[in-house]
């Protein structure tokens, strides 16, 4: 009778967890679109949360908080004939249900990283909002990003060509007031940070540096990666990824890339970069694309592609070990059948075996990995061919098992954890 009664005992003090328990990935908010309409996935359901068909050309983004969303969205009606792209800016909070516009025309929406603000371009107007007016920072912003403590902006403006030849790039660093009500100079708070050289080099790569974009910090705030390209059609093929320290003192470049295999990205902890090296689109064959890490300030870097293979995308799983979307080298072909279909792999740096962990059915690939630390889970984008728009989210432990599609039919989508 007593074994019966503890037996009882236990399971009422377990009950109450077993009752709460539910799927890790059910803790992971996902903002998406699908079919043209915006779309959030939120305690493993998923709501609608737009009413009529738009086009969505950009990712939704969350706040810092998981409270709000921010979207781009292009209006049926232009403000002006003349005008050939044009997207208005609104943020949706996920408490009330309710959409509020931003601004007309704007661009290249971000969240400050530590309260609820949004920056914004209009033009080459850098702006930001505070979710109920905006007000204008800074003029003849190209591509922007916020400093980590949310205080200023790491800008650029791109070189322009003159009778003597092409000007350069430059970085800047713009304060932000605390007050934006007391916001009374547009360039009372803007520090030239760095004068990029008209053109850079690495190894036998050459190229005019025209533009700089896709800033990023590392993870200790202390040097700042980002993408030098030349003119719009030649960055098709070619873009050199550089690094500045965040004082601007120091300077290098690291290595050409292509925008079609993903951009940068920083290790969690370490002040580690990874990144696919080599030039060339795409179209002119799956070869010559090597993932690569380099450590800072040493600058050190490993190249971690095996001979014969090329990656078209990586995601990092922990500071040590990173994941890629990996097919054999080939050409390209005008026959959708005759392109590899790429699987993900997991590389551990400095472990010279690689292990591979998806692997889809005939005629399709997987792209896109992107690891969420927090939840432990895996995902990525299924689809039958690079050129396919329609495609499936997937979702599987750390090492590939238990793998399921998680939201079907995806476009452009966020996460928050």
């Amino acid at each position: 009778m007593k074994k019966r009664f503890l037996i009882v005992l236990i399971f009422l003090i377990l009950m109450p967890n077993l009752a709460r328990a539910e799927p890790i990935s059910n803790k992971v908010k996902v903002a998406f679109v699908r079919d043209g309409f915006l779309w959030t996935k939120i305690d493993g359901k998923e709501e609608k949360i737009t009413k009529e068909p738009a086009k969505y050309p950009y990712p939704p983004q969350w706040s810092h908080d998981g409270k709000w969303i921010v979207y781009q969205v292009e209006p049926k009606e232009k403000l002006s004939p003349n005008v050939e792209f044009q997207t208005e800016i609104w943020v949706y909070n996920i408490e009330t249900k309710k959409h509020k516009r931003i601004t007309l025309d704007g661009t290249n929406p971000k969240w400050s990283p530590v309260e609820n603000l949004v920056a914004f371009k209009s033009g080459g107007v850098l702006n930001v909002s505070n979710l109920e007016s905006f007000y204008n920072i800074a003029l003849g912003v190209g591509d922007y990003n916020w400093f980590p403590d949310g205080r200023s902006f790491i800008t650029s403006s791109g070189a322009s060509l003159r009778p003597d030849g092409w000007t350069n790039p430059v970085l800047y660093k713009i304060g932000l007031e605390r007050n934006l009500d007391k916001i009374t100079s547009l360039t009372k708070n803007v520090n030239k940070f760095y004068t990029i050289p008209s053109e850079l080099k690495k190894g036998d790569v050459s190229l005019l540096a025209i533009d700089a974009t896709d800033f990023k910090f590392s993870p200790d705030g202390k040097w700042i990666s980002f993408v030098v390209s030349p003119t719009a059609s030649w960055s098709m093929d070619s873009n050199l990824v550089c690094v500045i320290s965040s004082d601007g003192q120091t300077f290098e470049v690291l290595d050409e890339i292509i925008w079609e295999v993903g951009t940068p990205k920083w290790a969690f902890l370490q002040n580690r970069i990874g990144y696919i090296a080599g030039g060339g689109r795409i179209v002119s064959g799956f070869k010559n694309k090597d993932m690569k890490v380099t450590d800072l300030p040493a600058f050190q870097t490993t190249s971690l592609t095996p001979a014969h293979f090329a990656e078209l995308g990586f995601t990092w799983k922990d500071d040590h070990s990173l994941y890629v979307s990996r097919v054999k080298e080939s050409e390209w072909s005008n026959n959708p059948n005759q392109r590899p279909d790429p699987s993900l792999f997991i590389i551990k740096i400095g472990d010279s075996s690689q292990k591979q962990i998806t692997y889809p059915p005939k005629d399709y690939g997987d792209y896109d990995p992107i690891y969420l630390p927090t939840a432990g889970k895996l995902t990525w984008l299924r689809y039958q061919d690079i050129a396919m728009t329609t495609r499936d989210l997937w979702i599987s432990d750390p090492d590939g098992n238990n793998a399921k599609v998680w939201i079907k039919n995806v476009g452009g989508y966020a996460f928050f954890e």
